[in-house]
């Protein structure tokens, strides 16, 4: 029995051994080569080279541009461990070797390559960046143990201009409204960074802002500026998206650091006399920048889209033949790069029998140096109620090619839809009631309970007030239902008195509201309840339903009713002003008052246009 028991547990052990060798032996082999990706000539840098098996046999490439100064130093690290009964293991081998560069310029390392289990294996290739050394300079100490100019440091425990800045850089600075570029705060120093303090960057007022991700930890890279070499790191990216044309400026802001610095003083050690080192706290100023921003060019087409970019579109329908009352997907998908969430939900001329609701918008984006880069899916539902062909016509959407400076257009295909007959029983189809008629027996009737209720025999109710009474209500309810239905039908008469009434109603309700908003700074809810207002005035006044009423078909009636076309594009102005506000960071409270002021009065001057047309 204990024989059966030992040959058991021996062959458990065998199995996993070969359970671990087996996890070992699928491992893929990965041979990487690092360094820094700048150096400064004549200064050393590494060359590793990580490899997590063993190897033989490591050839390096060709590095004419480089003196190979020491190497290969070989260090193993090895790692092994167990989750849930299997064993996984681990195994690196570094190659180190130190380099100097022998001249400036930008320079390629090839492949270095090595043999495993008579396999040949490459590394990836490097590129490496040279610059040139300071002038009149010594060695020093520099950030993170490096090498510096002595004349570079600071001294007497002060931190100089060019010591340690920060400076605001910007991929473009004139470009198009809507177009988007970076602003980047990079960080020069030449010093230890100790710690940071309070960091108040600038405001972007005018712009819709997204933040570019940076990695959590950065590894300082060299960057020459003024013939002067500096550490430095990122340490805000910004993607921005004007709003409006003209000179926009980006005004200044402050960051608090404290950096580690030589007092002047130095004190005597075991290891001989060291240099005494303190910490200065340094309030660094970001440079204010002035950036151009170019107005989109006259002639906008119809079908613009207020897309600034490039892009490309693609449409498709749920199905083309369903039955009436069921419901219908119309998709968009506009992808590619720009101001992709400014975009204004194209217009789909739906057959008139069909009924809509309002798209649903999906946002698949990244935040990209170039733009927003993605996809925008936009589903248009409707609902068909009647059986016959139907056609959806080709749709245009236009955008501004920044690239080109001019305006593209995009056209969807037409689709034929077949609608047949729907199922009356079907949920889809309405709600319908089935009646029946209600059968009363009246052939027993329950007896009357309780005390009896007594007549005066010398009461008789004909001649009597009640008597009178009711023949005079139905005579007094007559007159007075033809007074007032006189009366409503001579204002029913004065069609743009009415509308007037009623637009008016509406606008000053929600504007009302609008100002209560204002005084709260709630600033999303303040240009919802605008806009808002705004559209409902519009219906209301050149009788256009929500779901038909546009930008375009407003001017058009506008211009119709006899409205100036400056008076009409400060409506369009206050609607574009909303629309973008949303979504840029929030405005002065000035603005808003401002906006909220423009807007009652721009319907004040229209109220007075028509009022003056009506009489």
């Amino acid at each position: 029995m204990k024989q059966k028991q030992h040959g058991v547990i021996l062959l458990l052990f065998v199995a996993f051994l070969f359970t671990g060798r087996t996890t070992m032996s699928v491992a893929q082999v990965t041979f990487k080569a690092t360094a820094p990706a700048t150096v400064v000539e004549g200064e050393q840098f590494r060359l590793s080279y990580v490899l997590n098996k063993e190897g033989r046999d490591i050839r390096l490439p060709d590095m004419s541009d480089f003196d190979l100064l020491f190497g290969p130093s070989t260090s193993t690290s090895y790692s092994q461990r167990t989750v849930n009964g299997k064993t996984t293991s681990e195994s690196s081998v570094t190659y180190t070797y130190i380099l100097v560069a022998k001249k400036t310029g930008s320079f390629t390392i090839p492949a270095a390559s090595i043999t495993i289990d008579g396999s040949n294996y490459q590394s990836n290739t490097l590129q490496v960046n040279v610059l040139p050394p300071d002038k009149n300079s010594s060695q020093g100490t520099t950030p993170g143990g490096r090498q510096q100019n002595e004349g570079a440091s600071a001294g007497g425990g002060t931190v100089s201009a060019r010591d340690a800045f920060i400076r605001a850089i910007v991929s473009k600075n004139s470009l198009y409204e809507q177009e988007g570029f970076t602003v980047t705060f990079r960080l020069y120093t030449t010093l230890n960074v100790v710690n940071f303090g309070k960091i108040q960057f600038p405001e972007f007022e005018g712009f819709m802002v997204e933040e570019i991700p940076l990695p959590v930890n950065q590894q300082l890279q060299m960057e020459r500026y003024n013939d002067k070499n500096y550490y430095t790191a990122d340490l805000r990216k910004t993607l921005l998206f004007p709003q409006r044309s003209g000179q926009m400026t980006i005004p200044a802001g402050n960051i608090e650091m404290v950096f580690s610095v030589p007092s002047g003083r130095s004190v005597s050690t075991f290891f001989g006399s060291q240099e005494v080192m303190v910490d200065v706290k340094k309030n660094l100023t970001t440079n204010p920048l002035a950036i151009n921003v170019k107005p989109l060019p006259a002639g906008k087409p119809a079908s613009y889209a207020n897309a600034v970019g490039t892009f490309t579109l693609n449409s498709s329908v749920s199905s083309e033949k369903i039955k009436a009352n069921e419901a219908l997907t119309f998709t968009l998908e506009i992808s590619g790069t720009g101001n992709m969430k400014l975009i204004r939900n194209p217009e789909i001329a739906f057959p008139d029998n069909f009924e809509l609701y309002d798209p649903t918008v999906n946002n698949a984006l990244n935040v990209t140096t170039n733009g927003l880069t993605g996809i925008r899916k936009i589903s248009y539902m409707a609902i068909p109620r009647y059986e016959g062909n139907y056609t959806i016509p080709s749709m245009e959407f236009t955008y501004f090619d920044p690239g080109t400076s001019r305006y593209k257009t995009l056209t969807t295909p037409a689709y034929q839809l077949q609608i047949t007959k729907g199922d009356p029983g079907s949920a889809a189809s309405g709600t319908f009631v089935n009646r029946q008629d209600v059968k009363v027996e009246q052939d027993i009737r329950f007896l009357k309970t309780g005390d009896p209720i007594y007549l005066s025999r010398s009461d008789f109710f004909v001649g009597s007030f009640m008597y009178w009474l009711w023949y005079l209500l139905p005579l007094i309810v007559l007159i007075s239902y033809y007074v007032i239905n006189r009366k409503q039908a001579r204002e029913n008469a004065n069609v743009a008195l009415m509308r007037t009434k009623k637009a008016n109603r509406t606008a000053a309700k929600r504007l009302k509201t609008a100002g209560k908003y204002l005084r709260e700074h709630n600033k999303e809810m303040f240009y919802d309840e605008v806009l808002r207002a705004l559209w409902g005035y519009f219906s209301d006044k050149l009788s256009i339903p929500l779901a038909r009423l546009s930008k375009n078909n407003i001017e058009s009636e506008l211009s119709k009713q006899g409205v100036s076309e400056e008076l009409a594009g400060r409506f369009m102005q206050i609607l574009d002003i909303c629309e973008f506000a949303r979504y840029a960071p929030a405005e002065s409270d000035a603005g808003m008052d401002r906006l909220y002021q423009d807007t009652v009065e721009a319907i004040g001057a229209m109220e007075n246009k028509l009022r003056k047309r009506v009489r």
